[in-house]
């Protein structure tokens, strides 16, 4: 039996799988804000509670935003604060009574949908969280790419590749930078270039919506197609991997599967693109599954 969590900023969420994939159990709480004590007493009353109802002990693998540093084990890059710079995985094995594993967010995506889901099969697939941040996660022949530093995947804290004059330096990014592609294709970003163009507050979904009859969302929606395109020409260039999964909020705008294979071609270095981009098969169960996928080879 295997055991994913996925803990969010503002809800975590359990489940529970047999051998076979199939779902025995999902529950989720409210996620304790700003509470690092309140967050560990959570984890361990769901794990108990879905081992009592499962009948069994399970492992155990959990999906974080950020991840551990290499050198000093503790948590970093957590839009959650309260777990940077402790000792979470420590602490949850302690609470637990157990091993578990642990992965970036994004990374449990990625091996979700190249388990069982969009991209099954697929011998390198690249994952993309495109939501209020924008993350990424690599998957080859069915496992995660961690990288010695931990950050494989990491391309929305990359530069907005072949930017225009008026895309430089960027927007202030929290990691410090100006430019990110986090900042660009992000929610937020998508409603910070709709309001420089148009001085409307528009949020990113209002922003969809409006774009079949808006002629300036239509504009905001075709520039966040163009640096779309971009910046996931870039990861082809680099990883050619045989499928981008889309992921996160933005990933439900249908047009984005038929216009970005259209545009990316412009800056892959190739003369075809076969990567195929396709939209998650497991919505926001991916990130569960993927956790729990973690102890897939045991």
């Amino acid at each position: 039996m295997k055991i994913g969590i996925d803990l969010g900023g503002t809800k975590t969420e359990i489940a529970a799988y047999d051998a076979r994939g199939a779902e025995l159990l999902r529950r989720r709480e409210p996620t304790p804000s700003g509470d690092y004590a309140a967050t560990l007493a959570l984890i361990a009353k769901l794990v108990r509670d879905a081992e009592q109802h499962i009948g069994t002990i399970a492992t155990i693998g959990i999906g974080t935003p950020g991840a551990l540093s290499p050198s000093t084990g503790l948590m970093r890059n957590s839009n959650s604060t309260c777990l940077n710079q402790r000792p979470f995985k420590t602490d949850v094995e302690r609470v637990l009574a157990r091993e578990v594993r642990l992965a970036n967010d994004a990374n449990c995506f990625a091996l979700s949908e190249a388990t069982d889901g969009a991209a099954a099969g697929a011998a390198s697939v690249f994952g993309v969280i495109l939501g209020t941040g924008v993350g990424g996660g690599i998957v080859i022949n069915g496992r995660v790419i961690d990288g010695p530093n931990a950050i494989a995947g990491e391309w929305g804290h990359n530069p907005l590749p072949w930017p225009a004059d008026d895309e430089r330096p960027g927007a202030p990014c929290y990691c410090g930078k100006h430019g990110c592609i986090e900042t660009f294709l992000s929610g937020p970003g998508l409603a910070r270039d709709h309001a420089r163009h148009t001085g409307a507050a528009l949020g990113a979904e209002a922003i969809v919506e409006r774009s079949g009859s808006d002629e300036a969302a239509a504009r905001t929606l075709q520039r966040y197609e163009n640096r779309l395109a971009r910046a996931l020409a870039s990861v082809i260039n680099l990883l050619d991997p045989k499928v981008i999964v889309l992921g996160g909020g933005l990933s439900n705008i249908e047009r984005l599967y038929q216009n970005i294979p259209a545009l990316w071609g412009k800056w892959v270095f190739s003369d075809t693109v076969r990567t195929r981009l396709v939209r998650n098969a497991q919505g926001d169960s991916s990130g569960v599954r993927g956790a729990a996928w973690l102890w897939a080879d045991k």
